[in-house]
């Protein structure tokens, strides 16, 4: 081997590098515009609320549910769901002034007279999106 040669030899590995680095930039490229036409990055906002709810049961017609802790919850995006051997019970929520579920505020499920919970029954808290594409189960209380 010649190493005069070898270290005059004017042929470098750049060209091979820049190719490599280029193929890398494209398919990064291609992998975050995907990402987004697929719409796989706007999903953000359908999330379940993080939030603690207690139930209070008085034995009769009254269950109350009293949101403890967590993230302020759109009024309209929860709903109540009971037995459905039961009668569609009256909900009222006592709150302050706006349409949120703070923590603190409460929501009144009032069952229809002569109509209780049996042993095993689940009251279901459930979030439902704006968009109506999502839902999930915030709190279940079992009687």
């Amino acid at each position: 081997m010649d190493i005069k040669k070898f270290l005059s030899e004017s042929r470098a590995v750049s060209p091979v590098i820049g190719v490599i680095l280029m193929v890398a930039i494209t398919v990064i490229l291609a992998a975050v515009i995907g990402t987004f036409v697929l719409g796989l990055g706007d999903q953000v906002g359908d999330t379940a609320p993080q939030a603690s709810f207690s139930f209070d049961y008085d034995g009769a017609q009254e269950i109350t549910i009293t949101h403890e802790s967590g993230d302020s919850i759109a009024s309209d995006q929860l709903s109540v769901v009971i037995p459905s051997d039961l009668s569609t019970p009256v909900i009222s929520k006592n709150d302050g002034s706006d349409d949120n579920m703070n923590a603190g505020e409460t929501i009144v499920v009032e069952l229809d007279t002569g109509e209780t919970l049996d042993d095993g029954d689940e009251v279901r808290l459930v979030w439902t999106s704006e968009s109506g594409s999502n839902s999930a189960t915030l709190q279940t209380y079992t009687r």
